[in-house]
């Protein structure tokens, strides 16, 4: 992620209506699993993991670069100025779902030069992409130990590398905000059960503020997010099994919920659409007008995660914002 200027062109594909994959897939038995979940409920939802295939994964990186899309350049700001008290002691910094690391350097150059045996562990589910990642980052800090994990965030069942009470995790972009607020909580509950005693947890998270600038952030000009959110239909098609999803049966839409305090990001049908999953044995027919969620995007008042923390067994927290307090981030310790 970086601080770099809204890219000119955006990616388009090339939509396919009828898949057949193998059954034994992972990704197809995790996929179907959640669209048994999500998507014949009302309304139809799917989980935002489903965005980061190796196309959606370089999608948000430049979702990342666009002018609108100010969190990256605001937690970055937090980053360099705070990479000295939040990296403090560790010897391990472990980054949940890591993607490129561009952001994240500012602290590895921070643990490199301290610790002689300090070591970095990138966590992500896009695997070409976090390998690319960690090759580079090998080449940029020969002295840092760089070990990579292909990884689902939310299912994370075994203690953390690196030694206890000497861990550093890293939770970046606001992406606690995608969460609802059982979710959150299970995500609190998950990390505190890997966690040991003076570990640290470092939570990226973006502030409440006017609903226009809101909404721009996910629905940029250049199209960018548009594409991005399409993209998810295209995972779809190729990994499961169905007929009659076509993307041009869609638009992208990013709207403001006040009551709930977030950003919501929809897939909404220009026209009837019926949708048939053979091996499921299901269909949803969507009428024109009607959405699939994709993805919640909670905006924080500040010091709004530190109750939620505190009651999950983690305390000591620092809160830093941005100069223009558009974005905050969240240091808590496990007691």
């Amino acid at each position: 992620m970086t601080d770099t200027e809204n890219p000119t062109t955006t990616t388009t594909t090339t939509t396919t209506t009828t898949t057949t994959t193998e059954s034994t897939d992972p990704d197809t038995a995790a996929l179907e699993s959640d669209l048994l979940e999500g998507f014949f409920s009302d309304p139809p939802t799917l989980p935002p993991r489903w965005f980061y295939d190796e196309k959606g994964s370089l999608l948000f990186d430049q979702i990342t670069r666009v002018a609108e899309y100010y969190p990256t350049r605001a937690e970055a700001e937090i980053l360099r100025s705070r990479a000295g008290d939040i990296v403090g002691a560790a010897s391990t910094v472990v980054e949940l779902g890591a993607g490129t690391c561009e952001k994240t350097r500012v602290l590895l150059d921070v643990l490199a030069a301290g610790s002689a045996d300090a070591g970095f562990v990138p966590l992500d589910i896009s695997t070409e992409m976090l390998f690319e990642t960690a090759r580079a980052l090998e080449q940029e800090y020969p002295g840092l130990r760089i070990d990579p994990v292909i990884g689902d965030i939310t299912a994370l069942d075994g203690p953390l590398p690196g030694e206890p009470g000497g861990r550093l995790v890293l939770f970046l972009g606001g992406t606690v905000g995608n969460f609802s607020e059982s979710q959150r909580a299970g995500f609190f509950r998950m990390m505190r059960g890997i966690m040991a005693p003076g570990d640290r947890l470092a939570v990226g998270f973006d502030l409440v503020k006017n609903p226009d600038r809101l909404v721009a952030a996910y629905d940029d000009a250049a199209g960018v997010t548009a594409e991005f959110n399409l993209n998810m239909l295209d995972v779809i098609a190729r990994t499961v099994e169905c007929t009659g999803l076509d993307r041009r049966d869609f638009r992208h839409e990013a709207v403001w919920n006040a009551g709930e305090s977030r950003i919501e990001m929809w897939l909404r049908a220009v026209r009837e659409v019926r949708i048939d999953f053979p091996t499921l044995g299901r269909e949803r027919t969507l009428a024109a007008g009607e959405g699939i969620r994709t993805e919640i995007a909670r905006k924080f008042e500040p010091h709004a995660l530190v109750d939620e923390l505190a009651g999950h067994g983690f305390g000591g927290q620092s809160v830093w914002t941005d100069a223009a307090g558009d974005f905050g981030l969240v240091l808590v310790v496990v007691d």
